[in-house]
């Protein structure tokens, strides 16, 4: 298993470098190798492979919004934050690229991105900035930040979700979490195993999504000596480390299929079977797992089994979105600046920015309120900060400028000899977007209930309409 990303002591902190141009993968990386362990990947998919295979994974990454196969579009960048956060939280990710527009630089924000630094950049400012997350990690592994964070907030939304721990955490059943990235699913899973009978017993996380569909099964499972190429050892397996304690299995959603009917095995009778072995084993783990996908959806589309699904969702959880929780975003800001009080001057709110802080809805939940808190504080340290300066570091999605759609003869049209069906599906279709979130108020959940769609694939309609019509 995969370390936290916090380098030895005494070791060079690791990077992963991400660029698709050779010249600035070995520019940075000579520029870099004084101040980190640095490796180096050309694509989205290479970087997984990198980080499938660093023990202990990076404690930054340095990513190319434009990598291939659109290297003049930034939606392979965005997933490249997306995948890179998914399987390391912790991870510092920064941005650098040519694409800089305010759009790119606030949606790699709120996907939770550290900082975004337009090329070409001074190597002395590069450095500077790479050496000021290194001192954020520094605070970050103050025991106390995971301990304040867990459950912090007093919003109805945070003491329902106490309670629920509470009435689970000694129920032999799996638990089942469900939230969007950035809610602390993690935490939650964590605080049932604190609060549990099981708690003097091992607890062990694993991110589904960072492994491979072979490494998985190992992985969980174990291996037997000459099993496949490279077993040179027997291997004991998380289900087996876990012994009688507590196993999370994180974005459970991203486990294939052909492994999800093994580990329904395990839920229903205990069983497992080591790879390369016939002899069966049995676990008396205690299963927690989380997504971040809405797995009722993944089911009706074959993307999950319905019997797994069944057997998690005995008892389920939602890990509130901060947009639900009121005033807590008001301490967690006061939080955050108290973790990283002896690095991120603090600053203040006038009235009306708290007004706009409370009304936003932080797509990215408390990760990205946290690397607001940092950005804020490092440009305005002491200062008091207005509405204007603070809604530049909000995402700003375009749903205020809807047109409504004339009536239309479809067969004059159609015989006018110009009719672009695609065009006119995506005319259709940005109206109906545009007139859901006014509706709405401009709140992307409520207008996802409306169309019903998933929020996750509203958000990306929004962005893949945006992109058509920045290219006409």
């Amino acid at each position: 298993m995969a370390e936290s990303g916090a380098a030895a002591e005494g070791a060079k902190p690791g990077l992963l470098l991400v660029d698709d141009d050779p010249l600035i993968r070995d520019s940075m990386g000579f520029l870099l190798r004084p101040m980190f362990e640095v490796h180096l990947a050309e694509t989205r998919r290479e970087a997984g492979e990198a980080l499938h295979d660093l023990q202990p994974q990076p404690s930054i990454a340095l990513v190319d919004l434009g990598l291939p196969p659109k290297p003049h579009d930034p939606s392979e960048g965005f997933a490249l934050i997306s995948d890179l956060l998914t399987t390391n939280p912790s991870m510092k990710v920064l941005v650098l690229s040519g694409q800089g527009e305010p759009a790119n630089l606030r949606h790699a924000m709120a996907l939770g991105a550290a900082d975004f630094i337009a090329k070409p950049c001074d190597p002395d400012l590069l450095k500077s900035r790479l050496q000021h997350q290194l001192v954020l990690l520094e605070a970050e592994q103050d025991a106390r930040v995971e301990k304040d964070t867990a459950l912090a907030g007093e919003s109805a939304a945070m003491d329902s979700l106490r309670a629920q721990i509470a009435q689970f955490s000694n129920a032999p059943f799996p638990v089942l979490i469900e939230g969007e990235s950035g809610t602390g699913k993690e935490l939650v899973a964590k605080q049932l195993h604190v609060e549990c009978s099981r708690a003097r017993e091992p607890y062990i996380a694993v991110n589904c999504a960072a492994f491979s569909s072979e490494l998985l099964e190992s992985q969980l499972f174990g291996h037997a000596k000459g099993s496949f190429t490279g077993a040179s050892r027997d291997h004991a397996g998380f289900f087996q480390e876990a012994g009688t304690g507590t196993l999370f299995l994180d974005e459970i959603g991203e486990m294939p299929l052909e492994l999800q009917s093994k580990l329904l095995r395990v839920i229903e009778n205990g069983e497992y079977y080591r790879v390369g072995e016939t002899k069966p084993r049995v676990s008396q783990v205690r299963l927690v797992a989380a997504s971040n996908r809405e797995l009722a959806v993944e089911v009706r589309e074959g993307k999950f089994r319905q019997d797994l699904y069944y057997r998690l969702s005995i008892l389920t959880m939602q890990a509130p979105p901060l947009r639900e929780r009121g005033d807590d975003r008001l301490r967690l800001l006061e939080h955050f600046q108290q973790v990283y009080s002896g690095s991120v001057p603090p600053f203040s709110l006038d009235e009306v920015a708290t007004e706009a802080w409370l009304s936003y809805e932080f797509p990215g939940n408390v990760r990205e309120l946290r690397n607001i808190v940092i950005r804020l504080g490092t440009k305005f340290p002491g200062q008091v900060i207005d509405r204007d300066r603070l809604e530049d570091e909000f995402e700003k999605l375009p749903w205020h400028d809807s047109q409504a759609l004339p009536e239309v003869d479809v067969e004059a049209v159609l015989k006018a000899g110009d009719f672009d069906l695609d065009a006119y599906i995506q005319r259709i279709e940005w109206s109906y977007i545009q007139s859901a979130l006014n509706l709405c108020d401009g709140n992307l959940s409520k207008a996802s209930k409306l169309l019903k769609v998933n929020r996750t694939t509203l958000y990306s309609k929004i962005q893949r309409l945006e992109n058509s019509r920045d290219d006409e």
